[in-house]
């Protein structure tokens, strides 16, 4: 008879041995091995995708209540596993034209989305940490990875830093919280509240002083503001297609977390994080508006909108409600989507075999590329909220659930931001259709950038035809995490 923890634990166990099995494979054969590792790496996640799309697991706990399986869980997976192969799959060409071709890079990459797995499926402090640092540690590595740069080895370095201070605090959240609250399981956590609710006490001020620590720990691993420092000197720094990575897998798990302790664990206490994380979406807003507006690299920019979208889908999680919830999957489905899209954009602009960053390299793209020039016009315009791109109907939904919940200002003020933000989307599209072209970019973008750019495109472009499977999957996966 096959053990219920592996069942429940299935897509993560595989993954743990196939990227071992990799590692030896690429030890042996040396850098030649990397084409074989990535296809391999790439293959795996694809298989992963299916095997938990498809495969009848259902709900269930593991390893003595540390890990469980859920429909919510299954569903941030299959984003991870989509943003984890997709950013993957656009790095080769990246990597064979800079001359850094190392096995070591999808092998992390593999090590991360692991640890981003265990992350959405915790179910206790001490099973959330161990995901959160299996994760961080991998992209300490592949933020620095090219060694011969100075600005990826200052990202790696200012990474690691502030992420082990981000992580610090964590601990010290998670250790006051055990300590008053005698475990650190979320179902026992969830009981112990729920006793204290009834019984008509409050949280003792431990418990919210280690809430906010936790809280403080896991607004760093999503860039929120004031956490975001890091964002912009990491993306700029680390190679492009690794800051792709950083922009989708990295932050679908980290939100899922933050989503799973929010409404799982600390759900009575919403009166008390609610405040603290409204606070934070307004500021993430904000500034992801403003900042970005005098940005000359492309990369820099995308940072400060990442940091901007994190504060949209905290909208949904502010909430404190099932509707917030299925509204910030909603939107960080459509999120992963138009982030894989640009940065596969960002990858094609190349001239004469050298990578160029500047915003102002796409004036004029629509003459020299008209087919790139309008995948990138579709993510820009559905970013900026624009109807009836997916990027409207992301919003739409996290608004619709604050508005529900009674946060009139927060919605008020996320839809002023919106309209800020879209300055610097809108110039975008300006300078690639009404300025003069500037040099070419080079051509062919290849096969596999191709098929991304056209899939996602379309996915953006047609998203308000067919959005009854997004709806429905995360009104299903925000209703087994509050049945949970």
């Amino acid at each position: 008879m096959i053990p219920l923890d592996l069942i429940t634990a299935l897509p993560e166990l595989l993954l743990a041995c196939l990227a071992m099995a990799l590692l030896m494979f690429g030890v042996f054969r040396g850098d030649g091995a990397t084409p074989m590792v990535l296809l391999l790496s790439v293959v795996t996640l694809v298989v992963l995708i299916g095997l938990i799309a498809l495969g009848p697991r259902g709900e269930g706990v593991a390893f003595d209540g540390l890990f469980i399986s859920d429909f919510y869980g299954d569903f941030m997976k299959v984003l991870v596993l989509v943003g984890s192969a997709t950013a993957m799959a656009m790095s080769l060409r990246y990597f064979e034209a800079e001359g850094v071709v190392r096995f070591e890079y999808p092998i992390l990459m593999l090590f991360a989305t692991l640890g981003m797995m265990m992350m959405i499926s915790a179910n206790d402090l001490i099973a959330l940490y161990l995901g959160l640092e299996l994760q961080s540690l991998s992209l300490y590595v592949i933020a620095a990875i090219r060694r011969d740069s100075l600005r990826s080895t200052e990202a790696g370095l200012k990474y690691f830093v502030l992420g082990a201070l981000s992580s610090g605090m964590l601990l010290y959240g998670a250790s006051l919280i055990y300590g008053f609250a005698g475990t650190t399981n979320f179902e026992t956590l969830a009981d112990v509240f729920a006793e204290l609710t009834a019984a008509g006490h409050g949280p003792s001020l431990g418990v919210i002083v280690g809430l906010v620590f936790l809280l403080s720990g896991l607004a760093f691993k999503i860039s929120a503001v004031p956490f975001h420092m890091w964002t912009p000197d990491v993306y700029e720094g680390a190679p492009t297609p690794i800051a792709a990575f950083f922009a989708t897998a990295p932050k679908i798990a980290a939100i899922a977390l933050l989503a799973r302790i929010m409404m799982g664990p600390f759900i009575e206490f919403v009166a008390q994080w609610q405040q603290i994380v409204v606070v934070i979406s307004i500021a993430s807003m904000v500034l992801g508006a403003f900042a970005a507006i005098y940005q000359t690299n492309i990369k820099r920019l995308m940072a400060y909108s990442s940091i901007g979208h994190v504060g949209f889908a905290l909208v949904g999680l502010a909430a404190g409600t099932e509707e917030g919830l299925r509204g910030l999957i909603v939107y960080m489905s459509i999120y992963v989507i138009m982030n894989l899209g640009t940065w596969g954009c960002i990858l094609c602009m190349r001239q004469k075999g050298v990578m160029v960053e500047g915003i102002e390299d796409l004036k004029g793209l629509s003459k020299n590329h008209p087919m790139m020039a309008l995948a990138l016009g579709i993510f820009m315009f559905s970013m900026a909220g624009i109807p009836p791109l997916a990027g409207f109907f992301g919003k739409l939904y996290v608004f619709l659930a604050a508005i529900e919940a009674g946060l009139y200002a927060l919605a008020v003020i996320g839809v002023l931001s919106s309209v800020v933000g879209a300055f610097y989307y809108l110039r975008i599209v300006k300078l690639m259709y009404f300025d003069e072209p500037v040099e070419a970019f080079d051509t062919p973008i290849g096969r596999e950038m191709t098929v991304v750019l056209t899939g996602t495109s379309l996915l953006v472009l047609l998203f308000f035809v067919v959005p009854g499977p997004v709806i429905r999957g995360a009104a299903a996966a925000a209703a087994a995490l509050f049945a949970g």
